[in-house]
């Protein structure tokens, strides 16, 4: 009965989807040459397996925690170490994948994110902190050392600007969405129906993200950043100037910032707001409703963009998403118990 509500649900988010993708499409191919083509999908198979491998992990990484035993407060040390990796590398990343080539930084990243996953085996506390350092280190290479691969490739092959920009949509599309419905259906399969337990998605991912490596090593050339480009220091002062200069660059920022970290929250508190005295549910499924919300989220935007300017109709979105957030609060509301009683409870 519990999987028909959530079919239920995808049902219903399905059909907007397919009217978005019907009206704006994903990008009709243009410079649809034998060579662009393979190119374009030798690149969309190795991000898309790199991608089904980040995402397996997502419905999970609470809910195996919870399942080791430990505290909504030592989960939440363990998220702010792989936020706090992502945060701290991101910054140098991009420099160092120029200096070192994006292949070798795309390599690396499946080494170090298939450790990550390898650690979810263990219990032991310091050894999952260890994986979500890791993750957080891999992370920033999967959302810098792939794109600059292609931009890099892409010019040096010769292929047009737009034939990028459709190869970004498709990535996107496939990547983002695809990929993260996929992810929560194979989630489901191996936990629920094949009983191998929360850990058996981090190992699914673990041979997807490997794949993903040796079609790198066999087709990927490596490619490099522009060696007479400005040191780390130098390109923190331009931007700080830019920044300083134009208080729009600094407003939007926060805008955004905030905008994350109210996602993030929801990233980390999901699983126990849907489960708060630890009931079985079904992460995976849940987790393609999540998805699938956000590709419909993905579409809307492209058609908003052509009617209206960001200024009109983000005050609209930030108003919706704080709605959205406010639902699961009110809802944990107990109006019948006395604020005293429950911070006592909680001691």
């Amino acid at each position: 009965m519990e999987d028909l509500f959530y079919w239920a649900v995808f049902s219903c988010l399905c059909l907007p989807v397919v009217a978005l993708i019907w009206n704006q499409g994903v990008g009709s191919l243009v410079d649809d040459t034998p060579a662009s083509r393979a190119f374009r999908n030798n690149y969309l198979l190795v991000y898309c397996l790199q991608m089904l491998g980040d995402w397996l992990q997502g419905p999970y990484v609470y809910a195996l925690y919870e399942n080791y035993g430990y505290s909504p407060a030592e989960i939440g040390q363990l998220f702010i170490a792989g936020f706090g990796a992502s945060l701290v590398v991101g910054t140098f990343v991009g420099a160092l994948a120029d200096k070192m080539g994006r292949r070798t930084a795309g390599l690396a990243y499946v080494v170090l994110y298939s450790l990550s996953c390898v650690t979810k085996h263990s219990p032991q506390f310091h050894v999952l902190m260890i994986g979500r350092v890791l993750g957080g280190v891999a992370t920033s290479l999967l959302y810098s050392a792939f794109e600059s691969w292609l931009v890099a490739e892409h010019f040096k092959h010769g292929f047009s600007e737009q034939a990028l920009g459709q190869t970004f949509s498709w990535a996107v599309f496939l990547g983002n969405g695809l990929m993260a419905i996929l992810a929560g259906f194979l989630g489901d399969f191996l936990v629920e129906k094949m009983q191998l337990g929360r850990v058996a998605p981090f190992d699914a991912a673990i041979v997807f993200m490997l794949a993903g490596g040796l079609v790198m090593l066999a087709t990927w050339p490596d490619n490099y950043g522009d060696k007479a480009s400005k040191g780390l220091a130098q390109q923190f002062e331009k931007a700080w100037h830019a920044i300083y200069n134009d208080p729009a660059i600094a407003l939007l920022g926060g805008m955004q910032s905030l905008f994350e970290a109210s996602m993030y929250s929801f990233v980390f508190l999901w699983t126990m707001a849907m489960s708060p005295n630890k009931e079985a549910i079904k992460h995976g499924l849940i987790f393609v409703n999540f998805m699938t919300a956000c590709m419909a989220g993905s579409f809307l935007a492209g058609v908003l963009m052509k009617h209206a300017r960001p200024e009109r109709y983000m005050k609209g979105v930030y108003a919706l998403a704080t709605a959205a957030m406010l639902v699961p609060m009110l809802m944990a509301l107990d109006t019948t118990k006395d604020p005293s009683e429950y911070a006592a409870g909680q001691r």
